[in-house]
């Protein structure tokens, strides 16, 4: 569907056929009230000044121009402002009260506007005020004030107390009760029930009484289109379309019954019928452009954001001064199928440079940060190659530092390559840093937008936002702040609230906050002792803060998760093979190597038709021999301990011939056999671990990486074993120090110092 809203000379036109428009009309209170139940919000605004300018004196006349500023905005929150529309409304409710200081229903204006914006200790001082004006009554013949007003003033006492499609029934629905004995003839208190049950989803009550409006005024085609709204809110589009045509049947000129007609035939996919209807909409309503915008926040809800752009651009090319069409604009390039976020960033940026800071709405601060942390969807990713770039770049001037004078520019130019590479990566993550931190801000201040009081019960709306900034929090790897602001979700009251401790307990676990996950997953624990999942994240955090196994922190850790897990072994099985492998490497590295042995034999054994369960066993029992042979003495014992291990590494192998790990593993064990069996080593090498004091640093590990191959210092920080052919790098590492990777050369003598 391709509707221009405008073209250039339309803005321009108008202004003098609407003051025609408002001579011929009748210049009185309820020619105001229905103009703005069609929602021509702005010629309503002209009548009740011209009545305020005549009648200063009638209270009545405030009362529903401030209405009409209340429910202009709320026929489109999108490009209206609730501070704005608050402030004008309590101005003329203010003005009301002195006016006539005895007319109940300003009081219930004010009542609202302290409701809307979230002061309900105000909002109820005013509905007892205008309460106050309703004296007890036997004879509704003597009632005061009259029975008309009597219960139209109930009824919006009422109405004042829904916000945001919420209305607590059990207040609300007593008043319209006796509303209605009151006065049993007065559509609008239908109208108002109507409303009411609507936002309980009572459609069944809600359309009765909306009949019941109709049957009051026979020409009310607020009632019809009430109706219609019923059936769209449930879905039942075709039953909806009748309604609409009721409305306009009553009144021909009744334009949001053309715009709601145009949308529905948009999503039912007649779009010549959509296009009809809204031409007719637009035709009805030329040279209005609130009516102007309202059509395109249809357009906006109705999800046609091409049409919304080419809209808002026709409408900025000719008036500029609507800055708050921007956001239409900005919003619309979000969400469109294939988003453009840098045009929906330059619209935003516009509207906040160019919107009075009054004018702001908390929508707005919502996209800016959901459009500023989709522009930087590839964070994540521009992390991970850089952390992947710098390793690479120091094996890079390893090579370059131990090249031969010929290999030397080839080394240099990789390394000049990769250093280019991370200073641009660099850059651009310090960049997306920028932009994220500021979507967090945009977040919060959409989070604060409506807060007056930091103390009160969160909404389901601050809710909702605080979860969605939690989770981007998390997916930007901020894992603190996810952390805590998962923390203040968490109702303490609530008995099954195990997984949202959980997911805050994760979130510190991952950013490396162990004494907080530690707190956290103990928490869970104390509430459900059994509780499978708080013990591996447990045995998981107490084996970070012992990385090297030294202090063993995590084993009784481990061994409580798996004594929970064994209870189901078939449904637990991940759980036991994570715990079995924590504890078979444990005791290998602290020469328990029988119990090792054992925790490996149970991999092993789990579960017959898992291999991957198998390799990981054999595996450990492979690299177990291997140890134990380094360690032995006599050439005879290690030929037995590297049978064994061999015999692991063939099993992996009988499983997965095509096991890489497995082949250079058992290559490397065959060599060794070999020079075993000769009496010699021929791979052998040998040095000396120091701190940079040249202190020995004792049971440092000297690995060769990517293999088996590993040997601990002794206690003069010396070691000596046999390491594969065409091995690459050594890997030295020791409790405190930072772990240091060594080029392996020809020499056969590796001393290396460790940085503290």
């Amino acid at each position: 569907m391709k509707i221009s809203m405008l073209k250039k000379g339309v803005l321009l036109t108008g202004a003098c056929s609407v003051l025609v428009a408002f001579s011929l009309q009748a210049q009185d209170l309820n020619s105001a009230i229905q103009l703005t139940k069609s929602e021509s919000y702005d010629k309503a605004a002209d009548v009740y000044k011209a009545l305020i300018q005549k009648e200063p004196g009638n209270s009545k006349n405030y009362y529903y121009y401030g209405e009409n500023f209340l429910l202009e905005y709320y026929s489109d929150t999108i490009t209206n402002s609730l501070a704005a529309a608050t402030k004008s409304a309590k101005e003329m409710y203010d003005k009301g009260v002195s006016a006539n200081p005895n007319d109940p229903l300003n009081y219930v204006g004010l009542a609202k506007v302290a409701y809307y914006l979230g002061d309900d200790a105000k909002a109820n001082e005013m509905r007892a005020k205008a309460k106050s004006f309703l004296l007890p009554y036997k004879n509704l013949k003597k009632i005061s004030p009259p029975a008309k007003d009597y219960a139209l003033t109930l009824a919006k006492i009422a109405e004042s107390y829904a916000k945001d499609g919420v209305v607590d029934t059990s207040i609300a629905l007593p008043l319209i009760r006796q509303a209605l004995k009151i006065d049993t003839k007065n559509p609008e208190i239908y109208l108002i029930a109507g409303d009411l049950y609507m936002m309980v989803n009572d459609g069944s009550n809600a359309i009765k009484n909306y009949n019941l409006a109709q049957f009051a005024d026979p020409q009310s085609s607020t009632a019809a289109m009430k109706i219609g709204y019923v059936y769209v809110k449930g879905r039942a589009l075709q039953q909806a379309i009748p309604n609409f045509e009721e409305a306009i049947r009553l009144n021909p000129n009744y334009a949001p019954a053309y715009r709601e007609l145009g949308q529905l035939y948009w999503r039912a996919g007649r779009l010549e019928q959509s296009k009809e209807n809204f031409k007719k909409y637009l035709d009805l309503t030329a040279g209005n452009i609130p009516a102007k915008t309202r059509y395109v926040n249809s357009l906006f809800y109705a999800g046609d954001y091409d049409e919304v752009i080419k809209n808002v651009e026709d409408i900025l090319a000719v008036d500029k001064s609507r800055g708050y069409m921007n956001r239409l604009a900005g919003y619309s390039y979000f969400e469109k199928d294939n988003p453009d976020y840098e045009k929906a960033l330059t619209y935003m940026e516009t509207l906040f440079k160019t919107v009075d800071p009054s004018l702001i709405l908390q929508k707005d601060h919502h996209y800016m940060a959901r459009i500023l942390l989709k522009k930087n969807q590839n964070y994540t990713k521009l992390l991970d190659e850089l952390n992947s770039l710098k390793p690479q770049l120091e094996r890079e001037k390893s090579r370059l530092a131990t090249a031969t004078a010929p290999n030397k520019p080839k080394f240099q130019a990789s390394v000049d390559e990769l250093t280019g590479k991370i200073s641009n990566l660099e850059k651009s993550i310090a960049q997306a840093n920028k932009e994220i931190d500021k979507a967090f801000a945009e977040f919060n201040k959409a989070f604060n937008f409506k807060r007056t009081d930091p103390n009160a019960p969160l909404t389901s709306q601050e809710r909702s936002l605080l979860n969605e900034m939690a989770v981007n929090y998390y997916s930007f790897r901020r894992y603190d702040s996810a952390a805590k602001t998962w923390a203040r979700l968490i109702d303490p009251a609530k008995e099954n609230n195990l997984a949202d401790y959980m997911q805050v307990g994760r979130a510190f676990y991952n950013g490396e906050k162990y004494k907080s996950a530690d707190s956290v997953f103990n928490i869970v624990i104390k509430k459900s002792p059994d509780y499978l999942p708080a013990h591996v994240y447990l045995a998981r955090t107490y084996s970070r803060m012992d990385p090297d196994t030294k202090l063993g922190l995590a084993k009784p850790k481990f061994e409580k998760m798996l004594s929970i897990a064994a209870k189901d072994s078939l449904k637990n099985e991940s759980e036991m093979i994570e715990a079995l492998t924590y504890l078979g490497y444990y005791n290998m590295e602290n020469g328990n190597y029988t119990l090792a042995k054992d925790f490996y034999n149970r991999m092993i054994s789990l579960d017959p038709q898992n291999k991957e369960n198998k390799i990981r066993g054999y595996n450990g029992l492979g690299s177990l021999e291997t140890r134990a042979a380094g360690q032995e003495k006599t050439l005879e014992g290690k030929l037995g301990f590297l049978s064994r291990s061999a015999e692991s590494y063939q099993k992996i192998l009988e499983l997965d011939p095509a096991n890489t790990s497995a082949k250079s593993n058992l290559k490397w064990v065959q060599d060794y056999q070999a020079s075993v069996k000769k009496g010699i080593n021929p791979n052998e090498i040998k040095g000396v671990v120091t701190n940079m004091a040249g202190q020995p640093i004792p049971y440092a590990s000297v690995r060769v990486k990517d293999t088996a191959a590993e040997n601990l210092t002794n206690a003069k920080g010396e070691y000596k074993f046999e390491i594969p052919q065409e091995s690459e790098f050594l890997v030295i590492s020791a409790k405190g120090y930072k772990t240091q990777e060594v080029a392996i050369t020809k020499s056969r003598v590796y001393n290396v110092k460790l940085e503290q």
